[in-house]
């Protein structure tokens, strides 16, 4: 890694970190985070395929209330920089991404106690009018949360091309690898699950069965193939279903119009 690989990188984590509170851009999500990462360093392709199969996993991770999600953002670029520049798997990198998701909740914790400073310091410059004051605040506030991946990404990607990434992971015993593999194949139900679960689609559920059928018994189709047969049952589900189209209501009838009564009276 150049050092204009390793200064992009550095740039990539703090926008990924400072996405990961806005929740705007997406920018911390995997399939976006290890897909930057992988155009910085060369290996677009590899970053997308990691990213894709970190998407699956940080499915339902989502911030709600005061529940803190785990850090999508710093998994995605650290297990992108060991996969790429240090040579690893795909597998290696999912397996080191879970770990790295729960100690990326921990400090993303740490880091919003400390923003209560700024918070305050706020409310003091908005009881003087001081608006820049105020945007200051929130500006640091926002740069704390991208140093935040930034850092830990930086030092990773300062050893990743050294031999000690490798003497680490292989220090890992494969049980463990192994475990945190599977660990993740569950979270990705699991991210389904939740997902499924908030849509409350109960009438499209014959269609996520009908997919899951295919995949698994129709080995000749791909992705894309199941991409486009999904595409066209949502055409035709939503051209047949009356919900999605304006009910046509015949003209009320007049009443009491050419009616015997009529030609009585008239």
């Amino acid at each position: 890694m150049n050092t204009m690989q390793f200064i992009l990188v550095i740039l990539v984590a703090l926008i990924c970190g400072m996405a990961s509170v806005l929740d705007e851009r997406q920018f911390h999500r995997p399939i976006v985070a290890c897909t930057l990462i992988g155009l910085v360093l060369g290996d677009l392709h590899t970053g997308i395929i990691l990213g894709g199969s970190l998407e699956l996993i940080a499915l339902g991770w989502m911030n709600v209330g005061a529940a803190m999600a785990p850090d999508a953002a710093l998994a995605s670029t650290i297990s992108a920089i060991v996969v790429i520049v240090g040579h690893q798997s795909i597998g290696e990198g999912i397996a080191i991404a879970v770990p790295l998701a729960a100690a990326g909740q921990v400090l993303t914790i740490f880091v919003r106690t400390i923003t209560v400073f700024f918070q305050h310091q706020a409310d003091h410059f908005a009881a003087e009018a001081n608006f820049r004051g105020v945007e200051w605040c929130h500006i640091g506030g926002l740069f704390l949360q991208g140093l935040r991946v930034a850092i830990p990404t930086g030092a990773v990607a300062a050893i990743a091309g050294t031999s000690l990434v490798s003497q680490w992971l292989d220090a890992i015993p494969p049980v463990v690898t192994h475990g945190l593999q599977v660990s993740g194949g569950f979270i990705v139900v699991v991210g389904y699950a939740m997902v499924i679960n908030m849509m409350k689609a109960r009438s499209l559920m014959p269609f996520f069965f009908i997919g899951f059928t295919l995949a698994t018994f129709m080995t000749g189709i791909n992705l894309v193939g199941l991409g486009i047969l999904g595409a066209c049952a949502a055409v035709v589900y939503v051209q047949l279903n009356p919900d999605f189209h304006d009910s046509i209501k015949a003209p009320a009838a007049a009443t009491n119009v050419g009616s015997d009564d009529d030609d009585v009276l008239g």
